[in-house]
């Protein structure tokens, strides 16, 4: 089984941009971690960046032909993309949807999200674990478990 885990926007920041806020967890610690995670559990994993929302739209839909399902962090394109949503339900693979922070306890802005009704799951507020814990809950969800 292969997931594809997928940061958005400013996610390349990760470990100098509010780390407050984000943690000091870098993109690298996090996919070392989530790699980890996946060998523990069986799975390949790939991982795709991008600053751009075509770019993820692109990526969604090329990656849907390897992978079973996503774990994605948006970023802020969770409160605005309604095409990468689009794109998520096109290709017809479950997702979780991930965010370090709590966006509840945020802006309001952040409070409303685009991805999370055709998500499988929602996970935010626990860090760099949040996508721990998003790929463990998917992968169980796809092996009928959850």
């Amino acid at each position: 089984m292969r997931i594809g885990v997928v940061h958005g926007p400013n996610l390349n920041l990760l470990g100098t941009r509010e780390p407050e806020v984000y943690g000091r967890a870098t993109v690298d610690d996090v996919n070392a971690a989530v790699g980890a995670l996946a060998a523990e559990l069986g799975v390949e994993v790939e991982f795709f960046q991008s600053n751009h929302e075509g770019a993820l739209v692109d990526h969604v839909q090329e990656a849907a032909g390897r992978v079973r399902g996503f774990v994605v962090n948006a970023g802020a394109y969770t409160h605005t993309s309604i095409a990468l949503r689009d794109a998520l339900a096109g290709v017809a693979r479950p997702y979780v949807e991930v965010h370090l922070s709590n966006v509840f306890a945020r802006e309001r802005f952040r409070h409303r999200s685009y991805l999370a009704p055709g998500a499988v799951g929602v996970v935010s507020g626990f860090g760099a674990e949040s996508y721990r814990l998003g790929l463990r809950g998917l992968v169980e969800y796809l092996n009928g478990s959850a």
